[in-house]
């Protein structure tokens, strides 16, 4: 049983005062502490001055892509700080912070493989190749968090037609630019660099299957991939690979870096699905950035109706 409570305190019940105002003193430490680290992490890119690598420019002539999802935009400063970019830290603020003197001109890209015509593209050129449409897609992460965004750009197709290929290409393979002068933080990734990823020829050829040079009515920030970049609406975000500098055409089906990484985590498709788990966690409900509320993760991030044909008869479990 409780013991009865004492009737009157006497002097000797009090907390001295060189207890309790150390016991405050020592709150207040931890209070002041945590609001350093914090301020520390987001304003200590003011400490280094200037940023001196490339910055986004406003993107003028695009025109707004008829069937765009209707959904909410994400704010830009939650996509923009908000990131996976290993060559630029683990850390999903990381990027944002440490991309800062990433310079990305002058860029070329190299298209070559089984193709007619290989060729490399300067950027003034990829700039050039089509006509500019802004495209407000769902982008879904493997890490059950997603985001609305409107991603600028035209047709994978249109690189692809121009260099011609051949009859042998079955697959796409794309590489990222790795720099450790530019990227130092790329040996602490725990992945194997520079960064790669693949399709398939008819999901290359899709016509969601973006080329990207810009978002937010701007050319692309570094942290999100600068200065072009895939965008595969219906796959998970690691697929959408950053900064490329290599497409290459290929017969067989290419390696890719987090299937390389774990093979029993990420897959080559990684198409978003609901019914297949990551090991680590469900993937059946995603929470949009800015957003507290989860909300049913869609098959093929909603985009069924547009991609699922590529895979009518494959065992979207087993070849995930």
């Amino acid at each position: 049983m409780p013991s009865e409570p004492k009737e009157d305190l006497t002097y000797v019940d009090v907390t001295p005062k060189h207890v309790y105002q150390n016991r405050r003193n020592f709150l207040v430490g931890l209070l002041v502490t945590g609001t350093a680290v914090a301020g520390w992490k987001k304003y200590a890119y003011l400490l280094n001055g200037p940023a001196t690598g490339s910055v986004p420019v406003k993107l003028n002539g695009f025109k707004k892509w008829p069937y765009s999802t209707t959904e909410t935009v994400t704010p830009e400063n939650d996509v923009t700080h908000y990131n996976n970019f290993y060559e630029f830290g683990t850390g999903k603020e990381d990027p944002a912070q440490n991309a800062r003197d990433f310079v990305t001109t002058p860029w070329s890209v190299t298209v070559d493989g089984e193709v007619e015509k290989p060729r490399k593209f300067t950027m003034e050129e990829i700039m050039q190749l089509a006509p500019l449409e802004e495209r407000i897609y769902r982008h879904r992460c493997v890490e059950a968090w997603s985001m609305v965004v409107p991603w600028i750009g035209y047709p994978f197709s249109v690189i692809a037609n121009l260099v011609q290929p051949t009859d042998k290409a079955r697959f796409v393979a794309f590489q990222t630019y790795y720099d450790p002068r530019q990227m130092p933080l790329g040996s602490q990734a725990g992945i194997e660099l520079p960064y790669v990823e693949g399709l398939r020829m008819d999901e290359a050829m899709n016509p969601l299957t973006l080329l990207t040079v810009g978002m937010y009515g701007e050319t692309l920030p570094n942290q999100d991939g600068a200065p072009v970049r895939m965008v595969i609406p219906w796959k998970y975000g690691f697929k959408s690979i950053k900064s490329l500098v290599r497409i290459r055409f290929v017969k067989n089906q290419p390696p890719t870096t987090w299937n390389l990484e774990n093979s029993q985590e990420y897959g080559f498709y990684s198409n978003v699905n609901p019914h297949v788990d990551h090991p680590r966690w469900s993937q059946a409900k995603e929470r949009r950035l800015g957003e507290f509320f989860r909300r049913p993760t869609l098959m093929f991030n909603g985009y069924g109706d547009q991609v699922a044909s590529m895979y009518t008869g494959m065992d979207l479990k087993k070849y995930f």
